[in-house]
């Protein structure tokens, strides 16, 4: 009997394998979301100066390119203030030092990032805190923050100010906030993190009872009513960004565990704090009804731990989303102080990448925080160009935005210049912004060998630019260069090929 339950046990086992095999993506897929989260509330930049941070910012860019990250995320509004001129609210005390201190020489951090970015061929996703005023009541505000005009607004809680999340005026407010953005920057996406109703403080209710009683009609647990003021929030700014700039996308990074088993039998086998029942963030509502374009939840522990083990998190986020594209937010440090079970010699990357592209629906990741990316902890940078991100690859498409591919280029051709052989294209039409070409793919393969869109190797380069500079060498020897557009979501358009001889 025990050897024949053995034997049911190993054929599962095998079985289990075998699936997960067949489900594996490419080694190197050609398209994934390869993001990274820069802050500005840990201080980093606090009273760098001008020419200072600007020379950090391109040395973070240059290590994060190299490593190949495609997309940035960098904190715009920590706490009710702007990285940015903006006539709502003061400049950020992370910046300057001091709210309302404009920096001097004066310069715009996120037109200098979007320029940066794009310069790099990266996606810049402009993060935003929404309901957070002041990290400490200590800091005190500027005379012009939003909260001596209102101060009705906002609720004292835990040392912190926060405007109140059930009143419909703090909603237009911050729908405001973002139409500003939109209408002034070159935006890829809006996104926002965890915070939402905050993190609870021990014994501590939240003081909304006098909100609850005005506005609560309708709702007999308080818990419903105050998920549904962060809902009513979601889907305003989800209309408030399409009828604005209807290609960019909206993204939430929420806290990695929506809700435990205990608590929901659809849940995770996990024992923490919950989107859910703690921040009343209903997660999973949003991504069903088409209000957030991805969601990448902050999966921060490792492989084994006891309450919220990264295998049954990224599995049950994986078997969850439905239709929404989802990324997974990576904690780099815990990542790489964290031994493999299987192997104590190594950290716990290649078994992360592993699990995360065992997943058809996962599309990609986003590392916390960038800086240590930059700092190669762990050789984390170096494991991520050698391997995961050895070749180029091309954000994922966001079909339920836009799925229409660009018109394919136009008069593509070699060309002698005295700045050396270049390859030329010219843009198609386009009489809509949707199906504008902003970016071009540039595949390179030798004679005879088979045209394969598909294999990332092949990508000489992604570039705004139409051109493309030749390698040239003796001019003996034949390579066949494919040109493909793409517009703002990365549709890609029918390819377009050129012999030449280098």
């Amino acid at each position: 009997m025990k050897l024949k339950l053995s034997f049911i046990l190993l054929l599962l086992l095998s079985l289990n394998l075998s699936l997960l095999a067949k489900s594996h993506k490419p080694e190197h897929p050609k398209r994934e979301f390869r993001a990274a989260w820069i802050q500005a509330v840990n201080g980093q930049f606090q009273g760098m100066g001008t020419e200072k941070m600007k020379s950090t910012l391109i040395s973070q860019l240059n290590a994060l390119q190299a490593s190949g990250i495609n997309a940035i995320i960098f904190q715009i509004r920590p706490e009710a203030d702007a990285f940015y001129p903006s006539s709502l609210e003061p400049w950020s005390r992370f910046l300057t030092g001091q709210q309302g201190l404009a920096p001097n020489p004066m310069w715009d951090p996120l037109q200098f990032m979007i320029d940066e970015c794009h310069k790099r061929n990266m996606e810049f996703h402009a993060w935003i805190n929404p309901y957070r005023a002041l990290t400490n009541l200590k800091n005190g505000l500027v005379s012009n923050h939003m909260y001596f005009k209102h101060p009705e607004y906002f609720v004292k809680y835990g040392n912190q100010l926060y405007f109140n999340p059930a009143l419909p005026e703090n909603r237009d407010y911050i729908c405001k906030v973002v139409t500003d953005i939109l209408n002034r920057y070159d935006v890829d996406a809006i996104h926002m993190d965890d915070y939402f109703y905050p993190y609870p403080v021990n014994g501590v209710d939240y003081p909304d009872e006098d909100s609850f009683f005005a506005y609560g009609r309708g709702f007999k647990d308080k818990g419903d009513w105050r998920r549904n003021n962060v809902n009513l929030l979601i889907k305003q700014l989800q209309r408030t960004i399409r009828e604005t700039k209807p290609w960019v996308k909206f993204g939430i990074s929420p806290f990695g565990i929506y809700r435990n088993i205990s608590s929901d039998p659809n849940g995770s086998q996990t024992n923490g704090l919950q989107n859910y029942d703690q921040l009343y963030a209903d997660v999973l509502l949003w991504m069903r009804e088409g209000w957030i374009d991805y969601v990448i939840p902050q999966i921060y522990w490792h492989v084994g731990h006891p309450r919220a083990d990264y295998a049954t998190l990224v599995k049950w986020w994986a078997e969850n989303t439905g239709d929404c594209p989802l990324y997974i937010g990576e904690s780099v440090m815990n990542t790489v102080e964290n031994a493999d079970p299987s192997n104590p010699s190594k950290h716990q990357l290649d078994l992360k990448m592993s699990l995360l592209r065992s997943y058809p629906s996962i599309s990609g990741t986003c590392q916390w925080p960038a800086s240590s990316v930059v700092e190669n902890a762990g050789g984390y940078s170096d494991i991520l160009k050698q391997n995961y991100h050895r070749y180029p690859a091309l954000i994922p498409v966001i079909t339920a935005i836009d799925s229409k591919s660009p018109d394919k280029v136009k008069k593509l051709k070699p060309v002698w210049t005295k700045d050396g052989y270049l390859l030329f294209w010219t843009a198609p039409k386009a009489k809509k912004e949707m199906d504008k070409t902003v970016q071009y793919v540039v595949y390179r393969f030798e004679k005879g060998e088979k045209i394969n869109l598909e294999d990332p190797s092949k990508i000489a380069a992604i570039t705004r630019d139409p051109f493309y500079k030749l390698p040239y060498n003796n001019g003996k020897k034949t390579y066949y260069y494919v040109v493909t557009g793409l517009d703002r979501l990365h549709n890609e358009s029918k390819a377009v090929k050129c012999k030449v001889k280098l």
